[in-house]
């Protein structure tokens, strides 16, 4: 919008000096009524000078958010990822315990901003989304779970059912969750396993098992004693193995996130949330830090430990990429001589994706680098896409991202994200669970298959 030609500035000077004219022709009565009629002018030549300073001078140009298809309404495209935004604008900073939302940020100036937290999907890149996206992309919230922290998302296509856990609040609860996708409209049940596994908060599949990330430890849980550490799940048994528990007689904190390299090696993050969130009855013992472990040998190497809260983790298509998200502003104090304090939220911390190349040998890691700092909350889940865009769970949504970390495309949800999993024969279902909802996608991004 251009600004006007005519010079708005000296609007109110020009009325406020007409009154002394006006006196010496027609008298006080009519001064009067020039008084209320130059303070209504001031009022709307300040309203109008505010929105053209707003428009012009920083070289906005407008709508900031746009429906991105006539025919898909739940879909947003924003304008240039909105990078000049009228003034006044604010988005209000942490509170501690939550976060506000990039929809929430306040732009009076453009009312077109509204249309952000009315949709589903948020589109930053207009010429990528169409792959992202697909003919028809659909949001549908499934079903209505607890509050409590929902993760490990593992499907299991033999038996077209999504394994899944619940964690804390409260503590020590022991069954997890299945999705069985065999029926119309899909079904939500519990399940226990044989031996319990307790607490998994990342999982994966490979060879036919489910790799769980146990971030429990209790002295006594469900009858018997368990420590953090990595399991194994037969679907088809109902087995569950024990296949790493300590680190040279050390309490691992928390094993957070996981992908078996094909290899067979796998990988993990352990960050201290188990003692935060009471999921563990002892306090850490060993630094936040990323480990490979190689089953056949019992070795446990650690391959990163610069992260403040090493979080999800994922292997690129081409296996030459690990991508490993730092949710330090995510963090609590931590005593020996005090019980768990739990944590908080600051935004000035680590909320950041890094890349890292994988060596030849796939054994190491070089070449670390910021990959992607989160707009909202801190990225928890983290996945790659069969074409090489990287996926994460970020706050109230999932950030789709290019290989070089831009922001493509944003899934938009009524709940906090902690994982996902892709579903289906083709992969292109998507499903996402968190605190208090799981909700799935039907677009056109497809997954990695998982052997």
């Amino acid at each position: 919008m251009a600004r006007s030609s005519f010079p708005l500035e000296i609007l109110p000077l020009f009325l406020r000096t007409s009154p002394e004219f006006l006196r010496n022709v027609t008298g006080t009565r009519m001064h009067s009524l020039w008084t209320l009629i130059t303070m209504l002018a001031s009022i709307i030549a300040s309203i109008v000078l505010s929105i053209s300073y707003g428009y012009a001078q920083t070289g906005f140009v407008g709508p900031l958010a746009q429906t991105y298809s006539p025919s898909l309404p739940n879909v947003v495209s924003l304008n240039k990822y909105a990078s000049v935004m009228p003034y006044h604008f604010f988005r209000n900073t942490s509170n501690g315990t939550t976060t506000p939302t990039f929809g929430s940020t306040s732009v009076p100036n453009d009312t077109s901003f509204a249309l952000v937290n009315e949709a589903d999907f948020l589109v930053f890149d207009y010429e990528r989304a169409s792959e992202i996206l697909g003919p028809n992309p659909s949001y549908e919230f499934v079903f209505e779970v607890s509050e409590a922290v929902h993760e490990a998302p593992v499907y299991v296509a033999s038996q077209n059912k999504l394994y899944l856990s619940q964690l804390a609040p409260p503590p020590g609860y022991l069954p997890q969750l299945v999705v069985d996708l065999n029926q119309d409209p899909p079904t939500l049940s519990e399940y226990l396993s044989d031996p319990p596994v307790y607490a998994p908060n990342g999982g994966t599949f490979h060879n036919g098992l489910i790799y769980w990330g146990a971030s429990g430890g209790n002295n006594s849980i469900g009858g018997m004693e368990q420590r953090v550490g990595l399991r194994t799940l037969d679907p088809s048994t109902n087995k569950s193995t024990t296949i790493l528990n300590n680190y040279f007689g050390y309490y691992f904190n928390t094993v957070d996130d996981l992908f078996v390299h094909p290899n067979g090696d796998v990988w993990f993050t352990d960050p201290y949330y188990s003692w935060f969130n009471k999921l563990t009855d002892t306090p850490p013992q060993l630094e936040a830090a990323t480990y490979r472990f190689r089953p056949s040998t019992g070795a446990v190497n650690v391959v990163e430990d610069s992260i403040v809260q090493p979080n999800g983790i994922a292997l690129a298509p081409n296996h030459r990429t690990i991508y490993i998200s730092d949710t330090g502003a995510v963090s609590g104090p931590i005593s020996p001589f005090l019980p768990p304090q739990g944590s908080t939220f600051n935004a000035t911390n680590k909320r950041t994706i890094y890349a890292f190349d994988l060596s030849d040998d796939a054994t190491y890691l070089t070449n670390k680098r910021a990959f992607y700092l989160s707009p909202d909350w801190a990225p928890d889940g983290l996945k790659v896409a069969k074409n090489g865009y990287v996926v994460a769970g970020t706050g109230k949504g999932v950030d789709v991202l290019s290989e070089t970390g831009e922001l493509l495309v944003r899934v938009q949800t009524n709940y906090t994200v902690q994982n996902f999993a892709w579903v289906g024969q083709d992969l292109r279902e998507f499903w996402l669970m968190g605190e208090g909802g799981i909700s799935r996608v039907q677009w056109g991004l497809q997954g990695q298959e998982l052997v």
